[in-house]
């Protein structure tokens, strides 16, 4: 855990010093793939130096009790995700929670926190078997008042949605093929 957090401080130090980012170009494709180059690069360059040091640096070898882990972690869900397929899986979410963040906060700035709060459950799963109803009568609104607001809702989470990954793209004739993206490294595809 703490090897990953020094390479990845120690990844962010080299970008800035040597001014990496300047080197992004927009035509050259999306910033998410420079950055994973460049630290795929990065960690490539570790690797070599840790393997050209002398293995062990003079410490005796610790005996490895491979029954044990074995054991423990055979029972463990297998997670064949490559960490390209991780990287772009955090990067989904990470895109949905700023979307949903920032529709969060229009909402509280419009006082209507509680609606929020009851209808953002609605932003996924099937329309057919939304509790409308259910909500409604927690609302202590109409049923089609309901479902306009939950319309409204999905709505502005699709406009926002559009707009966060515009702002990462040099035209914004690739958002619906960037949108696609998401969608397919969400499903695991």
């Amino acid at each position: 855990m703490h090897d990953a957090q020094d390479l990845t401080q120690a990844f962010f130090a080299r970008l800035l010093e040597r001014h990496w980012v300047g080197d992004a170009k927009q035509e050259r494709g999306r910033f998410r793939t420079f950055l994973l180059t460049a630290m795929s690069r990065f960690l490539s360059d570790e690797w070599d130096k840790l393997r050209a040091q002398k293995r062990g640096g003079g410490i005796p070898p610790l005996p490895l009790q491979l029954d044990t882990g074995e054991t423990r972690y055979g029972n463990e869900p297998a997670d064949n995700s490559t960490p390209e397929q991780y990287f772009e899986r955090r990067w989904a979410l990470t895109l949905l929670d700023t979307v949903l963040h920032r529709l969060r906060n229009e909402y509280e700035r419009e006082g209507k926190r509680v609606l929020f709060a009851a209808l953002h459950p609605t932003l996924v799963g099937d329309r057919e078997l939304q509790p409308y109803a259910k909500l409604a009568a927690g609302l202590d609104m109409q049923e089609g008042a309901v479902k306009v607001a939950v319309h409204r809702l999905r709505k502005r989470y699709r406009q926002l949605l559009r707009e966060e990954i515009g702002g990462t793209m040099a035209e914004s004739e690739d958002i619906d093929e960037e949108l696609r993206h998401l969608f397919a490294v969400l499903a695991g595809n």
